[in-house]
């Protein structure tokens, strides 16, 4: 058995199959995590969702932003922006079977001792924290108050985590976290504009996973969502959104549990030119 974690994927169906060609993927034996922002972007989103929705048990996913925004789209509390393409989805005859599914993904999990996100870990949480946390916008995802929830869910305040936040702000900051985070001060205040790589840091700022003392730094992370983040040769961070939908590649970790893991890639037509 073998566990595969995949990058952005952004409904880009076609590397997605000659990856999985690549590895010899086989649903009763091997396992894959797919590290968020399934759709979106990429030109098969719908064909995407079909096929890890096929893969039943042998695949889990995690929430990312682009996922979180087609399901607001969805629903009628945000309009599509200009490079989108969800158009596919929204109108497919079975929209609300894809609404569900998604809806019932995580936005972290831990599994074979790997922590997966889609973008990153304030350094203030540990790795309980961070799991419980995500459950708490998990369930709301999962309840009848879904739509409101994602009608409040844009914004960059609060930009630091309290423990004290409730309501909207609360699950606002934890979404934010794992969604959208890059850049963060020692502190945990998070920064939004930054989509450089991690060089580019703004005064004050340094990506997540440097930030001294960070409280998972004991666990291997596994995150997506920086395609401009030049993967380092380290084994505690495995940073593995390497641009599929920008003409880049598309990535995944091989872990058997007998050895280091091993990182395979597939390259990938260029849908959109780069910002």
């Amino acid at each position: 058995m073998s566990c595969y974690w995949i990058g952005d994927i952004q409904g880009c169906d076609e590397p997605l199959e000659r990856l999985l060609d690549l590895v010899d993927f086989s649903p009763s034996r091997d396992h894959l995590v797919i590290l968020g922002d399934l759709i979106n972007r990429g030109p098969s989103s719908l064909a995407v969702l079909k096929r890890l929705m096929a893969l039943e048990g042998s695949v889990q996913c995690v929430l990312g932003n682009h996922d979180l925004h087609g399901l607001a789209v969805a629903c009628g509390q945000r309009q599509p922006g200009r490079l989108d393409t969800l158009d596919e989805l929204m109108q497919a005859r079975d929209a609300i079977d894809w609404c569900t599914w998604l809806r019932h993904q995580p936005l972290a999990l831990s599994t074979h001792g790997v922590l997966s996100v889609h973008a990153g870990v304030l350094p203030t949480w540990t790795l309980a924290q961070t799991l419980a946390l995500a459950g708490e916008v998990e369930s709301v995802l999962r309840g009848p108050d879904w739509r409101d929830f994602l009608g409040q869910m844009y914004g960059n305040s609060p930009a630091s985590w309290l423990e004290g936040l409730q309501g909207f702000d609360r699950l606002r900051v934890v979404v934010n976290a794992l969604t959208r985070l890059r850049f963060c001060t020692p502190s945990g205040e998070m920064e939004f504009n930054t989509k450089e790589g991690a060089d580019h840091a703004p005064a004050g700022f340094m990506p997540w996973f440097d930030v001294p003392g960070r409280r998972t730094a004991n666990t291997t992370v596994a995150f997506g969502h920086w395609s401009s983040l030049r993967p380092a040769a380290r084994q505690d961070v495995w940073a593995l959104d390497t641009g599929c939908v920008w003409g880049g590649c598309l990535s995944a970790m091989r872990w058997a549990g007998d050895g280091p893991p091993e990182r395979l890639q597939v390259p990938c037509p260029q849908v959109h030119k780069p910002f």
